[in-house]
């Protein structure tokens, strides 16, 4: 059916909003709940129950542990920060969600995400909340079949829909926590799982020490909150030495840098041109400069510093409103 749509139901105010839109649209719409093995089900069945929507519920527990959890940890281990949703979109949400649309034969899926797709093309979503980011590694196949309704909304407008739908997700609070980790404690998470490091040395950038630290897992680059070191300056994490587990402070000026190499260049637009904006984190600040692409690599060489660009973590590539590329910082 040309109408049918697969919708990712969370039981928060995005997603049902967004089911709630497409029904208004006239899209039958088919709710999937999916179980992490972590979150709680019964808000996405309250939501499915108050429009009366069939909710199903896809256990992908193991696609997350494999695709997911095991390189988050991987990361950690090796110095880097991973991001862990840009991991999942791609390899266990959309995938999982376009899994039952192709059994339904429903030809779109669709999720609470603000973002737009138009013609295939992943673009900025019109409000503050845009998520692009998060997306930026979904394939060109899978955002051919992509609906995202609340691309053109804010927050605000998204939550005020919801009281006069009537949704009790109207008055749920926004999750910001890595979702397979409930606390946010991810270094506790990791030491639970037995993917840690054991305590090391905080060394200056003369290799004197400082202090002790808990295991490099439990640092990134820039962090300069929780450290408990004291001395003549605040102290930043500059770099993690997983080889000697040695985490290098300093006072922060040495964090900037003009040139970030990415890895396993994803490109999404028909062309890429030299001039391009960057994101190197997820938030609204994007950074002027030029892309050179080699091969599956590339270096960005942006036309002011950028902040401790981190390694593990996702650069996306921007052309006004569009999505060009993506790569991992290196």
């Amino acid at each position: 059916m040309e109408n049918k749509v697969v919708l990712g139901l969370s039981g928060g105010v995005d997603s049902a909003v967004a089911a709630r839109l497409l029904s208004q649209q006239g899209f039958q719409v088919h709710c999937v709940y999916l179980d992490n093995g972590v979150g709680d089900p019964r808000p996405a069945r309250q939501a499915a129950e108050e429009m009366g929507l069939r909710l199903d519920v896809v256990d992908i527990r193991q696609a997350l542990e494999e695709q997911v959890c095991a390189p988050f940890a991987r990361s950690y281990l090796a110095g880097r920060t991973p991001n862990p949703c840009a991991l999942c979109n791609p390899a266990v949400k959309f995938a999982a969600l376009l899994a039952v649309a192709d059994e339904l034969r429903a030809p779109y899926v669709a999720t609470g995400h603000y973002a737009r797709c138009q013609v295939g093309q992943l673009m900025k979503g019109a409000g503050a909340n845009d998520q692009s980011y998060l997306l930026a590694r979904l394939t060109r196949r899978q955002l051919a079949r992509c609906l995202f309704p609340l691309g053109g909304y804010e927050k605000t407008q998204v939550r005020a829909m919801a009281e006069r739908f009537g949704l009790a997700a109207a008055h749920r609070p926004d999750s910001m926590e890595i979702c397979f980790i409930p606390n946010n404690d991810y270094g506790a998470w990791l030491e639970e799982r037995g993917f840690s490091r054991p305590a090391g040395d905080f060394v200056d950038k003369d290799g004197q020490v400082l202090g002790r630290h808990r295991g490099i897992h439990r640092y990134t680059l820039g962090q300069g909150s929780g450290l408990g070191i004291s001395g003549p300056h605040k102290y930043y994490v500059c770099a993690i030495r997983p080889e000697t587990d040695q985490v290098v402070l300093s006072d922060g000026s040495d964090l900037c840098r003009d040139r970030i190499a990415v890895e396993g260049l994803h490109v999404l637009a028909d062309a890429v041109p030299s001039r391009l904006t960057a994101r190197f984190r997820h938030s609204r600040a994007e950074t002027p400069g030029t892309l050179e692409r080699r091969g599956e690599d590339g270096v960005f060489l942006a036309d002011v510093p950028v902040r401790a660009p981190t390694p593990g973590q996702l650069a996306v590539f921007y052309h006004g409103e569009l999505v060009v590329a993506s790569g991992w910082i290196k």
